[in-house]
């Protein structure tokens, strides 16, 4: 299956939360909960990628900084090195780059390099799921076939 397809099966639609680098890490923390999502897509005004800020990030901000964290600005905590995919990537190639990397979100990147979702590790995990319930009921109707 293929990145494109599994946007398009996700349920809320291949949406994409972002934020800008200079928010401060209260407001993104407010959204990530709100929105029950575990990263926020950084970007500039004109819509580039800047990085990424995932719940991890925000994590070890407190950790080394403390309750300071929660005023310094997204940009300060944020990863910048952003592994992305494109829409025709396979989902088994973002499986392994998500397990080599150690990465639970990756941006998906269109033909002009323009941001067009994002892809989890649940919408990974369900596209395997469903792939899989797939084959069995192939197997099913091909033994009750006989």
């Amino acid at each position: 299956m293929l990145v494109k397809t599994m946007l398009n099966a996700k349920s809320r639609g291949p949406g994409i939360e972002t934020i800008a680098p200079d928010a401060p890490i209260y407001q993104a923390a407010r959204r990530l909960s709100e929105l029950h999502i575990g990263a926020l897509v950084v970007v500039d005004s004109k819509g580039a990628l800047q990085g990424i800020l995932s719940e991890r990030d925000i994590v070890r901000g407190v950790s080394a900084r403390g309750e300071l964290c929660l005023v310094a600005r997204v940009s300060d905590l944020m990863s910048e090195t952003v592994h992305t995919c494109t829409e025709n990537d396979t989902v088994e190639s973002v499986m392994a780059v998500m397990t080599e990397r150690r990465v639970r979100h990756l941006p998906v990147l269109g033909p002009k390099g323009a941001l067009v979702g994002i892809v989890t590790i649940g919408d990974v995990v369900k596209s395997r799921l469903d792939e899989a319930r797939s084959e069995v009921d192939s197997l099913r109707l091909y033994v009750a076939a006989g």
